[in-house]
């Protein structure tokens, strides 16, 4: 059955829900630019950590370097008010689960103009899960993805106020996507993953020792996703009557894109006490323009018939381009402890009317605070907390295609992240 295959939601592979910034983007890999929520990460170069948002801000690091980092992100994610084809429906509770997020970098300074480091960041996933009897179920019941990025990383100051740097992000993303073909029945799974690679590009210019700016480019990454989709015993499908209980079996393949991301940010540190700072990001979500799956071997036809290889499912997502912004400061309470906190405004990718219950995303406001302890010359330590309030999420899906519900829930989502990171220098 074709339906096995389409999935409405199929398109929304790599979408994990309630992720922590627009679609499926994860902005934690600094804990201490967490703590002014992002605001001058690509400026602010305060340890190695920042290279993820600005690879040439290695060049402020002496010596070698280690950041070892972690984010326990906890997020909430309600339907009220859940309706199928117009008959009230029971409530649903917590559909995404709290994770950890690790971030790690090292960097070495080579001489006085080159420094090199690698980092490793988990930039996008999360899970959403909802038990294989609610009433969307064949608009999805488990979104799962898992990526990892490895980037090696070169910083050059090219003169006394401007350094450049470069990085090659090489990605890792698992995906896993499961649904019913009618409420109650068999669950349909899909899953595969890939490697591939993509660029960044940085600049960081000192207008003096106390103001800087910073401007990164991360290119997206053309994944091609290999693996299988399955299913058995598929029961009969809404509008339809009885049909065929296929077992499904066959491998597939997919391409789809990570968005490529534009930042600039600007650091100010106004006297011996206060910094102040700002950051914009552009990430264009319009890259992610469909979901097509292909075949290997052959699929089950709407009537039950043997189709061959080649396009099993064309998915539109109809993302759009979204904006971040943020401002922050921090408060230089003694030698050892400094005081952050930021705001910050993220717009969502996904528009109301393609809004599906795999990923109920709106525009979102963060608030956050940190601590930075510096233990000694070589330790320091960085802490951060965040709450961000999501907008209300309403997502009303028409019977289309037939063979689905309409259904019509109303979202109330948050999330609460936990930061913290050890900075060494040998």
């Amino acid at each position: 059955m074709k339906k096995l295959l389409t999935f409405t939601a199929l398109g929304t592979i790599l979408l994990a829900g309630n992720a922590m910034a627009a679609g499926f983007h994860l902005r934690e890999q600094s804990a201490a630019a967490q703590g002014n929520a992002f605001a001058g990460a690509t400026a602010g170069a305060e340890n190695n950590s920042y290279a993820y948002f600005n690879a040439a801000g290695l060049t402020r690091q002496k010596g070698t370097q280690v950041n070892l980092g972690a984010t326990y992100i906890v997020p909430r994610a309600e339907a009220g008010n859940v309706e199928a084809d117009g008959t009230r429906e029971q409530d649903i509770n917590n559909i995404v689960h709290a994770a950890w997020a690790p971030n790690g970098t090292i960097s070495h300074q080579i001489d006085d103009k080159l420094t090199v480091g690698l980092g490793l960041n988990v930039p996008f996933g999360m899970i959403t899960k909802y038990d294989s009897e609610w009433v969307g179920s064949d608009h999805g019941i488990t979104s799962k993805v898992i990526t990892s990025t490895f980037t090696p990383m070169a910083a050059y100051k090219l003169t006394d106020k401007l350094s450049v740097g470069a990085g090659l992000p090489v990605q890792y993303v698992k995906a896993r996507l499961t649904n019913s073909a009618a409420r109650g029945a068999a669950d349909t799974a899909l899953k595969g993953d890939a490697i591939d690679v993509g660029y960044q590009l940085s600049a960081l210019y000192e207008l003096s020792d106390d103001t800087r700016f910073g401007v990164n480019y991360r290119s997206e990454i053309n994944h091609k996703l290999k693996g299988d989709i399955s299913s058995a015993n598929a029961a009969s499908v809404p509008g339809m009557g009885a049909v065929l209980n296929p077992v499904l079996n066959q491998d597939i393949n997919a391409t789809l894109d990570t968005p490529a991301m534009l930042s600039f940010g600007a650091y100010h540190q106004i006297n011996e006490k206060w910094a102040v700072m700002a950051e914009w990001q552009r990430v264009f979500w319009s890259s992610f323009e469909s979901l097509d799956i292909m075949g290997d071997d052959y699929h089950m036809d709407m009537t039950g018939n043997i189709a061959g290889g080649g396009l099993i499912s064309h998915t539109p997502e109809n993302w759009r381009d979204t904006d971040f912004f943020a401002l922050g400061a921090s408060y230089q309470i003694d030698h050892q402890w400094k005081l952050r906190f930021g705001v910050a405004y993220d717009q969502s990718a996904v528009k109301k009317k393609d809004r599906t219950p795999r990923i109920p995303d709106s525009d979102r406001l963060w608030y956050s605070v940190g601590l930075n302890y510096q233990y000694n010359d070589n330790l320091s330590f960085d802490m951060a907390y965040t709450y961000i309030q999501a907008k209300d999420a309403t997502v009303d899906l028409a019977n289309n295609p037939p063979t689905q519900r309409g259904v019509y829930a109303e979202y109330n989502n948050s999330v609460k992240l936990w930061g913290l990171s050890l900075n060494y220098k040998f």
